[in-house]
């Protein structure tokens, strides 16, 4: 054990210092593999009892962490285990090109932490590793959290728990004037909260950590979320939406904020008491600036979005105020609310196409306009809805004419609907039937190719276990972090 705090300081030249763990390569995972915390043992630990364990000065750059431990030291709340930057007021102050690479950072399981890494940085990267316990009561905690960094990030293949938001870019002013958290690439993660942080639940271990969702982006821009698995998010400090799209310009000190260019694709978000919620215009901010525009959700599995013992409403997406250029298509969903609830501004551009989704009471419902064409046709000008299937819904199709009423989900024809296989059978009359002659629904092949998943384990089953042996640590696609060139992450808090 390393007792902290420590500093990363300036150096010159371009050269990496690395912090490794004197365990042999033969004996860590490969990389490319995300450790657990079985291989703790191997590990130097670096901890602290107040402060950030590590903290780096302005302008350090091209330090990395290999098979590192990072905590506090027992019985001790910190705000930051890592803290790369701040209050930075130009880019030339900021930390850059730092690695960690399957480290084991946790909270205190008692106390908790309220950050993992704060990611106020440039070429940053966050791989293989494994963040839990990071949970406060009475504010938001994060695993990975950021506001003053421009990126680029890489955040790929790691296991991120926080109570607050799993992950958060945005939710702090800026301090360098116009900046926006860009380039972020955050894949085949598992977002996950331990259900024994839920008030009511038979493991509940009795401290009220304040829950908000799993992931957010409150102030971002050209962010890629790809073959992730998000998993259990209830409404508690927040009303159980599991993905924020949020835009916050921190009541005009950062009037400039956004959020666009969102590429949400081939993700498996299940065990949520709703889904997304997408603001358009930030609601709070006094010169109404602000703006979400241009996301796209594709090719996602929704199952278990429900208010059944977890609260919320069951709503699959609530687009409020103003968002514009919204594509949502070839997305399968099981739910138990609304399919679209809108409110506040109109929504230009919407594109809702080759959709499995279930109807239930109110589908595609709109503020003071109902259900079907007179919520769209005011909320969603210019819109596009076809060859969706839109599962449940009987009598009058309140409808534009080009989509699907299967009666039930068995009717849908899915390959094993009680086994959780949603892809669609050869018998299914909506193989091939998308706008674009492939099946309606999610590509499951692609999908399986992305998250690592077979395509028979979609299903909300057992989740995976936060304590894994040896040797079942799960594979993770290659690319080499360990240039500054292929690194990056990035954040907003």
């Amino acid at each position: 054990m390393f007792r902290g705090p420590f500093t990363l300081p300036q150096k010159s030249g371009a050269d990496w210092i690395v912090i490794r763990t004197s365990a042999s390569d033969a004996e860590l995972p490969p990389a490319g593999t995300r450790i657990d915390p079985s291989f703790a043992g191997l590990m130097p630990r670096l901890e602290a009892t107040s402060g950030a364990v590590i903290e780096a000065d302005r302008g350090a750059h091209h330090y990395r962490f290999v098979g590192v431990e990072i905590r506090p030291a027992e019985g001790s709340f910190l705000f930051n285990l890592v803290l790369l930057g701040s209050t930075e007021t130009s880019a030339g102050q900021q930390p850059h090109h730092i690695i960690f690479d399957r480290c084991y950072l946790h909270g205190d399981p008692l106390r908790g932490t309220r950050r993992g890494i704060a990611l106020n940085s440039q070429f940053t990267a966050v791989v293989d590793s494994y963040l839990s316990d990071f949970k406060e009561v009475g504010a938001d905690s994060q695993a990975i959290g950021g506001w003053n960094g421009p990126g680029p990030f890489k955040i790929v293949n790691n296991y991120l728990e926080g109570a607050g938001e799993n992950v958060m870019f945005g939710g702090a002013a800026p301090s360098i004037d116009q900046l926006v958290p860009s380039d972020i690439e955050i894949r085949r993660n598992h977002f996950f909260k331990p259900v024994s942080w839920k008030i009511g639940d038979a493991s509940y271990q009795g401290t009220p950590w304040t829950i908000k969702n799993l992931f957010e982006l409150k102030n971002a821009r050209r962010v890629l979320i790809e073959g992730n698995l998000f998993e259990n998010n209830w409404a508690a400090a927040q009303n159980g939406f599991g993905i924020l799209l949020t835009v916050r310009t921190e009541l005009d000190a950062a009037p400039w904020a956004v959020v666009e260019d969102v590429t949400f694709v081939s993700n498996i978000v299940r065990r949520t008491a709703s889904g997304f919620n997408i603001l358009g215009v930030d609601d709070s901010s006094p010169s109404r600036n602000g703006r979400t525009r241009f996301v796209r959700v594709a090719n996602n599995l929704f199952t278990d979005v429900s208010a059944a013992g977890q609260g919320g409403s069951g709503t699959l997406f609530q687009i409020l105020n103003g968002a514009s250029g919204l594509t949502i298509e070839h997305n399968t969903a099981l739910h138990d609310g609304p399919v679209i609830s809108a409110d506040l501004l109109p929504s230009s551009g919407l594109v809702f196409q080759n959709n499995i989704v279930e109807h239930n009471e109110y589908g595609v419902f709109g503020s003071g306009k109902g259900i079907g064409l007179p919520a769209l046709d005011y909320y969603f000008p210019g819109y596009v809805f076809r060859r969706n299937v839109l599962v449940g819904l009987a009598g009058v199709r309140p409808y534009p004419s080009d989509n699907f009423y299967p009666a039930s989900l068995a009717a849908v024809g899915f390959v094993d609907l009680g086994g959780g296989d949603y892809r669609l059978s050869g018998a299914s009359a909506y193989r091939r039937a998308a706008t674009d002659g492939a099946d309606v629904g999610a590509d499951f092949k692609a999908l399986s190719a992305a998250t690592g998943q077979g395509t028979a384990v979609m299903a909300p089953g057992a989740p995976d276990r936060q304590r894994r042996k040896r040797g079942a640590i799960e594979p993770k696609p290659g690319g080499d972090v360990r240039t500054g060139a292929e690194s990056g992450a990035g954040a907003d808090e």
